[in-house]
């Protein structure tokens, strides 16, 4: 984001999403929630789509905050390391999607349902998704993968289900703690490595 009202604009957009879905989503929404003058969301993303797009961006980048210093690495590391680092940062990822960023992981299935009905908003949603699925597919040809870039895709699925399952689906009473988590990590990466 290029400046803290671009941020607070976007930090709220997504709030709202998980909140009221996206028919709740307005720019005065925006500009009540925020606390802002009423036109200053528009003055920024003049039009929805835009503003979909921005609270994409802001999901997307916090999402990826935390996996910056591993992608420089990923590369490197030993087939045992790369394989530890699979693990610890899905189980604390997925745990972390589910607990204190919950509305973060909401906003972003809203954001996906509604990319079925925008074409532009689709395109921005598979480009940004395509860096996660690129930095999955290293680190599982690091781990030994016989067919990382595949099973990369098989891996997205998977923690998208979860997602899914455990924030908005049949699951959502019964949150898995951390250990369950990585004992369910620890089975798919083993699925993924040792077919």
């Amino acid at each position: 984001m290029t400046s803290p009202r671009a941020v607070l604009i976007a930090d709220t957009a997504v709030t709202l999403l998980a909140e009221r879905g996206v028919r709740g989503l307005t720019h005065r929404a925006v500009d009540e929630a925020a606390g802002l003058p009423l036109g200053s969301t528009s003055n920024l993303a003049r039009t929805r789509a835009v503003l979909l797009t921005l609270a994409l961006e802001r999901i997307t980048e916090v999402d990826a905050d935390p996996l910056r210093p591993l992608q420089a690495v990923s590369a490197s590391l030993s087939r045992q390391a790369a394989r530890d680092v699979l693990v610890n940062l899905l189980a604390e990822d997925l745990h972390v999607r589910l607990q204190a960023s919950r509305n973060l992981t909401l906003a972003r299935l809203e954001l996906a349902l509604e990319a079925n009905r925008d074409q532009a908003l689709r395109a921005r949603y598979d480009e940004l998704g395509s860096g996660f699925r690129g930095f999955a597919a290293a680190l599982l040809t690091a781990a030994g993968s016989p067919d990382g870039e595949r099973r990369a895709l098989y891996l997205m699925a998977w923690c998208d289900g979860v997602l899914f399952h455990m924030a908005a689906g049949a699951g959502r009473t019964h949150p898995p703690t951390r250990d369950e988590l990585r004992e369910q990590v620890e089975l798919m990466i083993r699925t993924l490595i040792d077919p």
